[in-house]
């Protein structure tokens, strides 16, 4: 919740003096990118922790309610429970942070959510995702369907005509992009993303949660996220309620580099259950 929500005079006029230094932002990107990850031991802990930041999400048009199912039950058990056992983190309650679904589906995912018997919280891309193009009283209509339904987070896609204009909406959280662009989240457009939570808190006090989501596929990648965020925003901003990663592949990955680390071998693509 942003301070011009809770009702304190929000001064934006700071915004319109920011200035990017792009060449730094890039040289800070590319040092992020170019760092050799965490090993061993370490490395798996890490990947554990990467799997609580995610929001496990499907956003086809072809989803169906057996989809989201199957989902469900991978968001509750992401990675094979010997491998935990080996690693002795089996019941530690490990799941993904949340199940990302469009409006239409969140009935699917609270009910096959609730007969897993777990707490997991469903989101929803509600608000004419992924343009945001959609008339206003549409789009509150769409958030308060999916929050009928049972939805306890929403991804709201703002009108960007707003931000274009200089009509700034306050938020919980900000994403770097729907996920469905040709070019979704990137290290330079992140770093200046955190590097506006950090001044906003700086001016305001407000902890304003970050959300990168598209193309973060590979374990590696998701290391990458974690270090970033734990070097520009501290070890505070590594929790879901303020870090989340919006992916559909990249928990497979991360089960696939796990099950490598305790058995000496890649899996077989029958080893590892799909989503």
């Amino acid at each position: 919740m942003s301070a011009h929500q809770r009702g304190t005079e929000l001064d934006l006029s700071w915004i319109s003096k920011v200035q990017v230094n792009q060449p730094a932002v890039l040289r800070r990107a590319e040092q992020i990118q170019a760092r050799r990850p965490v090993k061993k031991e370490w490395q798996a802990a890490w990947l554990l922790k990467a799997v609580t930041f995610i929001d496990l999400t499907t956003l086809s048009g072809d989803d169906t309610s057996s989809n989201v199912q199957r989902l469900c039950y991978k968001a509750k058990y992401p990675i094979r429970e010997d491998l935990l056992k080996a690693l002795n983190m089996h019941g530690k309650g490990i799941t993904t942070a949340a199940v990302c679904v469009y409006p239409a589906r969140v009935c699917d995912a609270v009910r096959a959510l609730k007969a897993a018997g777990c707490d997991i919280p469903v989101a929803s891309v509600a608000t004419g995702f992924p343009a945001g193009q959609t008339h206003l009283k549409t789009r509150l209509e769409e958030i308060r369907l999916a929050v009928e339904a049972g939805a306890t987070e929403i991804d709201v896609v703002i009108n960007r005509t707003l931000v274009l204009t200089g009509q700034w909406e306050g938020s919980d959280f900000i994403k770097t992009s729907t996920g469905k662009e040709t070019v979704n989240a990137t290290f330079p457009v992140a770093i200046v993303m955190l590097r506006a939570i950090r001044d906003f808190f700086w001016k305001t006090g407000n902890k304003i949660g970050f959300k990168p989501a598209g193309g973060i596929r590979s374990a590696k990648d998701s290391l990458a996220w974690l270090s970033l965020i734990k070097e520009e925003l501290g070890d505070e901003w590594l929790k879901p309620e303020l870090f989340r990663i919006g992916a559909s592949t990249l928990l497979a990955d991360i089960e696939r580099q796990i099950y490598h680390h305790v058995t000496g071998r890649y899996a077989a693509y029958h080893d590892l259950s799909m989503s």
